[in-house]
């Protein structure tokens, strides 16, 4: 009987834990239930210790696993083996993070295990953002206030990793509050000690949302205008190849912005097109792909400065022997290296070009290729092989005769805050993101994929000109509102200005503070947990 009660218990806690991590993914204006979210997990755990529950990391597990799989399950629309992998996987090294607390607990006494446990979960989520090659960063906690942005305006001096720091430090204060009443202890102390533990809870919850509110309304927006045309053309990518060939689909979107630029009344500064759009694109031969050819003529016969564009491209590579761990042989001494990437052109006929480097692992890139190639070339190349660049850098486009630096984040590059940032470091006073949301069908996924988009514009205080194939394509200013989006599933053609914004935050110059704060405590007392180990328990 016991055991059915305690089994009840734990599975409510797992069921309330789910709910409120997933609602804000979800849901807009639910960023704040994030941060009682981990207080159900957390008593299942003292309820597990207290009953003496065996085998408890599986109840710990599938509660990981149950709000992935609520949150990240559209993931299965693109690829179902990738979907779940990434939510079995994510939901794993939750789980391991987990149980190096429940570890903790024996070998540290008081806050101490709850501490580590918030300086080990935010030292995963940097490895995920800036170290690991299977990264997946969706779920990092910071990004549950993207659509709750006026509570997080103080992302510009920490990042999203500020906001994982906030989700702790609240959680742990109630389930301390919550421990202390079950346990009697809250009796035993003076009203004193009382009224300044409330008033302590109060503050962790309120100062920052204080902090981002005075932000929020005091907030400027620079006024330093330029003109962009956001065109969202609308195919689908699962029919691209069939249903029409690369030159019907140049004149689709040509047809598109024709039909804003023929009245006058605007004049864009800048013309952006979604991801991937082409795939003739040579690098060693740029001007030889046709949809290059068309645009070209297009942006000279309207007048228009310049144009973005995403394509799917190759690098020929002559060598008798293989010049990289990823290139393909194509016979006759010449390689081909793949890349996914964002290609600026002017009226002048000068392009630059961008290669995507934050890539998705299996469908863009292998992960340890010198581990991973001889598998996958013995299952006939199924991987994707792109190749990216080592460091964020900007694009040029034109405005009255003078380069304007843009930074492109191609897709999922947009859920990376240093990354982000460094296109602000590289000069980039207005950012842009291009995407091919489709794969997901009609999902959570691509309202949250745009919504972390705000939270860059916040971390850089850049405007954000968001062009997707099938939406949403959006202008996002400084402050992380969206101004103007175009509707899911139809053409359609976005016209705004973006403002330009030279200074950098103190994100930008800083970074990822908190999590390397966050590593270092980790680091320190995990290596005092395992020296304890080896003391035996009498004299601990």
């Amino acid at each position: 009987m016991r055991s059915d009660s305690t089994n009840i218990r734990l599975g409510l806690c797992a069921l309330l834990f789910t709910v409120l991590m997933s609602m804000p993914f979800l849901l807009p204006g639910c960023g704040i239930l994030v941060l009682v979210g981990f207080v159900p997990l957390l008593m299942m755990e003292e309820v597990a210790s207290n009953s003496h529950v065996k085998r408890f990391w599986l109840w710990h597990y599938s509660a990981f696993l149950a709000w992935n799989l609520v949150t990240t399950f559209w993931v299965c629309n693109a690829t179902v083996g990738g979907g779940l992998f990434a939510s079995f996987a994510n939901a794993f090294q939750m789980s391991v993070v987990f149980g190096l607390f429940r570890w903790g607990r024996k070998m540290m006494r008081g806050s101490l295990p709850y501490l580590f446990l918030a300086a080990a979960w935010i030292a995963w989520e940097r490895y995920y953002l800036v170290s690991a090659q299977i990264s997946w960063p969706w779920l990092v906690l910071g990004n549950a206030f993207a659509r709750t942005t006026w509570a997080v305006q103080w992302y510009e001096f920490t990042g999203a990793t500020g906001g994982s720091l906030w989700v702790w430090a609240c959680n742990l204060s109630v389930f301390a509050l919550l421990s202390s009443i079950a346990s009697g202890r809250w009796k035993e102390l003076t009203s004193r000690i009382r009224t300044a533990s409330i008033a302590g809870i109060c503050l962790t919850f309120l100062f920052p949302l204080a902090v981002s509110l005075k932000i929020w309304a005091d907030w400027e927006e620079t006024s330093d205008p330029v003109n962009v045309m956001i065109v969202q053309p609308n195919i689908d990518p699962y029919n691209k190849f069939s249903a029409m060939n690369q030159d019907q689909q140049d004149a689709l979107l040509e047809g598109l912005a024709a039909k804003q630029l023929e009245d006058g009344a605007f004049r864009p500064d800048l013309l952006v097109a979604p991801e991937t759009f082409t795939g003739d694109v040579v690098t060693n031969a740029i001007p030889s792909s046709r949809t290059y050819g068309h645009f070209l003529s297009f942006i000279r016969k309207h007048g228009v400065p310049s144009i973005l564009f995403g394509a799917s491209a190759r690098t020929f590579i002559g060598s008798r022997t293989r010049p990289s761990v990823t290139a393909r042989s194509i016979g006759d001494a010449t390689w081909v290296e793949s890349h996914n990437v964002a290609i600026m052109l002017d009226s002048t006929s000068r392009d630059g070009i961008y290669y995507k480097s934050k890539l998705v692992v299996g469908v863009e890139m292998m992960p340890y290729p010198r581990l991973f190639r001889p598998l996958d070339e013995a299952l006939g190349g199924v991987m994707g092989r792109c190749v990216g660049q080592e460091e964020p850098s900007v694009l040029y486009a034109l405005r009255e005769g003078k380069d304007v630096p843009v930074g492109v984040a191609v897709c999922y590059e947009s859920v990376y805050p240093e990354w982000c940032a460094g296109y602000v470091r590289a000069g980039a006073q207005v950012l842009s993101v291009i995407t091919n949301d489709a794969w997901w069908g009609n999902t959570p996924g691509y309202r949250q994929h745009c919504s972390y988009a705000s939270l860059r514009a916040i971390e850089t205080r850049r405007d954000i000109a968001r062009c997707a194939n099938t939406g949403i394509s959006c202008i996002i200013n400084q402050r992380g509102d969206v101004i103007q989006k175009t509707s899911w599933w139809e053409p359609d053609v976005i016209c705004g200005e973006v403002n330009l914004n030279s200074e950098e935050t103190f994100f930008v110059r800083n970074g990822d503070f908190i999590g390397r704060i966050c590593v270092l405590v980790f680091v320190l007392l995990l290596l005092w947990m395992v020296s304890r180990s080896f003391i035996p328990k009498s004299l601990r």
